[in-house]
């Protein structure tokens, strides 16, 4: 028997099947899909590679004595049925890069690595017992147990971490409650404790399921009867796209198939993982980037054996191993951050309807702000559309928005980041004991620092990006995490005159703690929410009406459901109209409107405060009106004016080196002769520098290209391709396409 076999080296060179024979130990496990160590190259160095196909005769010209043989098969590998094998082509040849590249993306990790466990403490007695035993703690002055059975008053399983870090409960009190019969400790993998909370929430709460509303029901029922693969569910922020979900995936579990189901941020797996849970219970599982590799391979294998059929993540879980996949839901599928920012640079809404159509699943798009392009295919008939156009909530209306002009403001004489109507709504809310939200889209103490006499910015020496200053005093670069002390003198000019300009949500928080003292403030960014745990702590406490006040960045505004959130504040609406990027209207507006979603979501009324220095911009106005056939008709003028999607096909064809004059004469050499051998219509835009030219030492120089279409589109890329192979050579250089 023989193996076609990809090796792991990134290099056009080697981008083929090479055959192996398999010695007669190995048959039974090296299969297709198989992770493999095989001997390569002249020096027979021991590289790893998958087994594409298996062939019971050697290539016609190739002597099957010379055929080198596979060492040893990698254990714990996954089975992967042709389907992924196909899905991991269609990546190549859509998105670029290697071959191996794309099936390292497509099947799960193979490391064999011991998952992480952690302590859990129940307690298992009465209520009686528990305030019994919490008055004789407070009669003798044991406060650390007074700690903790004051903890259980309000959860009665809590995670070892808690008990041990935040409430430093010593062995000897954790030895006389188990002692006592009401005290019990059971391990599990770590990152289940939102399991633990879902079931004792589900205990607490003991609420039975949702009725579907009338809306609901027809989109349930349409999208199970639709022959199409693609359905949008296009609901507004608060109308109950989870309940759709939910009853969606109830539905394909009765017919013995499997679900996925896709989230933007990490930020929203906690709460939605806690109404998954409920409702499916040890059927559901989670994978994320913050996971070890131990327990995302664990998770894999479990779903893989149908222990799991329901898994929910960010992109990566859309490559989870199920058998019978039938149904893949990509929530909040606007978003950005499901573009891939490594190579291969796949669209993971795109690469989900390609692994629909290969496996007969359907596809579920669901956001209250549709791509321009998805709504576009919609009104061709591409894809199936169902609307909810109101709140779930019985009495739950979408928030009053009210735009501040900033220059106004500045011309009254107010120079802070809050307007005077802000402030006295969020005084307002204060005063009657309701939550507010204020949104910022940059993390930090302050923007960039620079030299007041020679203008120059403190940059990077890794990256093209000026750094940020923080509360601490040390600059941060928030590209590559270099980090730096605040010099004393300008390094360009010497003088000492540097200052920190703008303002990030670390700035805001203390601004916000000066203007309203008695405020319980939050602040959520990337800087808070390191740990693993980080975004379920500050969510829960949030939650749980520990805070008054969250701060935060653009994962504060994006799913979460907060029931007595009636103020949100975005105090620089206009930050992200500023980005070089013909969809920056486009997720200004989804932005504000998913920001303003996050308002009286129940019973309350909601509010919004948009402070913005372009008032007049149709994204703004649009947004403030809730009104997405407003915004959709007058992007549809410029996209259809300039050829952009969806009126047109465009990518951006990028090189990177650590040589700047190299990356920068190569990538021209590459356009020079693209120029002279394009067959199809197309028009080119550059070279030139990316946004921002250097990443981690490495220069980027960008070639974009529009054409009519995905014909054309394909035709110019594969050409690029061969032109980069002919011209690089062996130059440290890398390509990657992004859509």
């Amino acid at each position: 028997m023989y193996a076609e076999v990809v090796i792991d080296i990134n290099s056009k060179e080697v981008d083929r099947p090479f055959t192996y024979r398999i010695p007669e130990e190995l048959q039974e496990r090296a299969i297709t899909g198989a992770l493999v160590s095989v001997p390569f190259g002249r020096a027979n160095k021991l590289r790893q590679g998958y087994i594409l196909g298996l062939r019971r005769e050697a290539p016609e010209g190739m002597e099957p004595e010379r055929i080198k043989e596979i060492d040893s098969v990698v254990e714990r590998g996954f089975s992967v049925e042709e389907q992924m094998r196909k899905l991991a082509l269609l990546m190549r040849e859509r998105y670029g890069g290697t071959l191996y590249q794309a099936l390292s993306v497509v099947l799960p990790n193979k490391l064999q690595v011991k998952p992480k466990r952690e302590r859990y403490f129940e307690f298992t007695g009465s209520e009686e017992t528990l305030n019994a035993l919490l008055s004789e703690a407070e009669r003798k002055k044991h406060y650390a147990k007074q700690r903790l059975l004051q903890a259980f008053s309000e959860s009665r399983v809590l995670p070892g971490s808690i008990v041990t870090d935040r409430l430093n409960i010593s062995a000897a009190t954790i030895k006389s409650l188990t002692g006592a019969g009401v005290l019990t400790i059971r391990s599990e993998e770590a990152g289940d404790d939102l399991k633990s909370l879902a079931e004792e929430i589900g205990r607490r709460k003991k609420e039975g399921r949702k009725t579907l509303n009338e809306e609901q029901q027809i989109a349930v029922d349409g999208i199970l009867q639709e022959s199409r693969t693609v359905s949008v569910l296009f609901g507004i922020t608060g109308s109950g796209k989870t309940e759709v979900y939910l009853e969606l995936i109830d539905r394909v579990l009765q017919e013995g198939k499997e679900a996925i189901v896709l989230i933007p941020e990490i930020a929203l797996t906690y709460q939605t993982v806690m109404r998954f849970y409920e409702r499916f219970g040890d059927l559901v599982s989670v994978v994320h980037s913050r996971l070890s590799k131990g327990d995302k391979c664990e998770r894999f294998l479990k779903a893989e054996r149908g222990e799991i059929r329901v898994m929910i993540g960010p992109r990566s879980a859309l490559f989870t191993p199920f058998q019978h996949p039938g149904l893949i839901i990509v929530d909040e599928f606007h978003e950005p951050s499901y573009i891939s920012e490594q190579v291969p640079k796949y669209d993971t809404v795109e690469t989900a309807e390609m692994r629909a159509s290969l496996s007969g699943a359907k596809l579920v798009l669901g956001s209250a702000t549709p791509t321009v392009d998805a709504y576009y295919r919609a009104q061709k008939g591409e894809v199936a559309l169902f609307r909810l156009t109101h709140r779930a909530v019985s009495g739950a209306a979408l928030p009053k928005v009210q735009v501040v002009d900033m220059r106004e403001e500045l011309q009254a004489g107010n120079r802070s980041m809050f307007s005077g109507v802000l402030k006295e709504k969020i005084r307002d809310r204060l005063d009657r004991k309701e939550q507010v939200m204020l949104f910022l889209n940059r993390r930090g103490y302050s923007g960039a620092v620079s030299c007041r006499s020679c203008g120059e910015p403190l940059n990077c020496p890794h990256c093209s990006v000026a750094m940020k200053m923080h509360r601490s005093g040390r600059l941060h670069c928030h590209i590559c995490g270099y980090e730096a002390d605040m010099p004393k003198a300008c390094p360009h000019c010497g003088s000492g005159l540097l200052g920190a300009f703008g303002t990030g949500t670390e700035k805001v928080e203390e601004m916000v703690k000066s203007c309203f003292p008695d405020a319980r403030v939050l602040r959520m960014d990337a800087d808070t929410t390191g740990g693993k745990d980080g975004h379920r702590e500050i969510l829960e406490k949030f939650l749980h009406r520990e805070a008054d006040i969250l701060v935060g960045t653009q994962m504060i505004v994006k799913g979460h459901d907060f029931p007595d959130v009636t103020l949100v504040g975005v105090l620089a609406a206009d930050l992200s109209l500023n980005v070089p990027d013909y969809r920056a209207s486009e997720r200004t507006f989804q932005l504000l409107l998913q920001a303003e979603g996050r308002a009286g979501r129940a019973s309350h009324p909601g509010e919004c405060i948009v402070q913005t220095y372009l008032p007049e911009h149709y994204a703004v106005q649009a947004a403030a009106e809730h009104d997405f056939y407003a915004f959709y008709r007058q992007e549809m003028i410029f996209r259809r004016q300039m050829t952009y999607p969806p009126c047109g096909f465009f990518t951006a064809f990028t090189l990177s080196g650590a040589d700047q004059g190299k990356t920068e004469e190569t990538m021209l050499r590459i356009f020079n002769e693209a120029k002279t051998r394009a067959s199809v219509p197309v028009r080119f835009l550059g070279p030139t520098e990316m946004s921002i030219y250097k990443v981690k030492d490495m220069y980027r120089q960008v070639l974009y290209f529009k054409t009519r279409t995905t014909k054309d589109l394909f035709e110019i890329k594969r050409l690029l391709e061969k032109l980069s192979e002919a011209l690089i050579g062996k130059e440290r250089l890398f390509i990657s396409f992004e859509r």
